[in-house]
């Protein structure tokens, strides 16, 4: 069973550059969010400070009870083996097979035997489609199965907590659909708490249960896929549904002559909510809610021809 990150007032800068100030949210145990947001707004900075790489300006992340900006470094160290982390490009040691990459772990943080140690490997190897690959070198194999590789590495210490920064980058679209469908069923089997950086919006639209957008040095708007996906609110709307027209520009924010321009333009309906993916064996997971009950339970009409089997083709949305 996974546990909640309670963050409360996190902020950030480098310098005399804020990257965002006064977030505050819980990712609830067990749970797969998502975090969106414009390049250059901070998404991995807010990962990192997750684990303590980073020390914010101030603000707090609890987790068991131990607010890791502020605990000893001894107390530190233990909250982080609650965690696995999946890095951009995987990050595998070039010198080492893929089997001593995902053995790492074990090796340097339990006193496992080399045949317990061989057990776990080829367990986690397994649970990511990696059997047969073990004696393989990273640059021996392709993009996605390095992902897969830095996935079981992430997994070998039975993580309570999974971050995934980017994992679908310089993927292409077939194998970022796998790799969606492989995040779900290892939340499925594993029940941890799964925090997704991404630039996708297929995957946030389709994965996570809980959805959130940092935009302008603040957290825009964080809480369930549904309330997103169907949120008025112009940056959430235009990020999520891939629009032109909104707040965001190339340089992040577009001027005022520019939202001027488009004040009187009619915005692109919301395109359907398509139906959240489902683990590979069709059960539900714990913490997946059945399709619309959140609109439903707070009065909002989806948008037409929501929920529909032929509603995850439409996740994209013309600009």
């Amino acid at each position: 069973m996974g546990v909640d990150i309670k963050i409360e007032g996190l902020t950030k800068s480098f310098g005399k550059q804020l990257i965002w100030g006064d977030v505050s949210l819980t990712v609830p145990a067990g749970e797969i969010c998502v975090m969106l947001g414009p390049s250059g707004t901070g998404k991995s900075v807010l990962l990192k400070t997750l684990i303590g790489l980073l020390k914010p300006d101030r603000g707090s992340v609890v987790i068991e009870g131990v607010d890791i900006c502020s605990c000893a470094e001894k107390d530190l160290y233990e909250i982080r083996k609650l965690f696995g982390v999946l890095f951009q490009d995987g990050a595998m040691f070039g010198s080492m097979n893929l089997y001593d990459n995902v053995a790492f772990p074990l090796r340097e943080h339990t006193k496992k035997s080399e045949a317990d140690i061989r057990k776990v490997v080829m367990e986690k190897m397994d649970l990511v489609g990696l059997i047969g690959a073990e004696d393989k070198l990273p640059g021996e194999i392709s993009g996605g199965m390095r992902k897969r590789a830095g996935l079981a590495r992430a997994l070998v210490l039975d993580p309570e907590i999974v971050l995934f920064d980017e994992p679908d980058s310089g993927l292409d679209p077939v194998r970022t659909a796998f790799l969606n469908q492989l995040i779900v069923d290892l939340n499925a089997q594993i029940d941890a708490t799964f925090l997704i950086v991404t630039h996708d919006i297929n995957t946030a639209r389709t994965v996570p249960d809980n959805i959130g957008l940092l935009y302008h040095k603040h957290l825009a708007m964080f809480g369930p896929r549904e309330m997103l996906l169907s949120s008025e609110e112009p940056v959430v709307r235009q990020f999520l549904n891939a629009q032109r027209v909104g707040p965001i520009g190339m340089s992040e924010e577009k001027d005022a002559d520019q939202l001027a321009a488009e004040k009187d333009m009619d915005l692109p309906p919301l395109p359907p909510i398509a139906l959240q993916l489902d683990p590979s064996n069709g059960i539900p997971r714990r913490s997946q809610r059945p399709p619309g009950e959140w609109c439903r339970e707070n009065g909002v009409t989806p948008p037409p021809g929501s929920f529909l089997q032929d509603s995850v083709l439409a996740g994209g949305a013309g600009a």
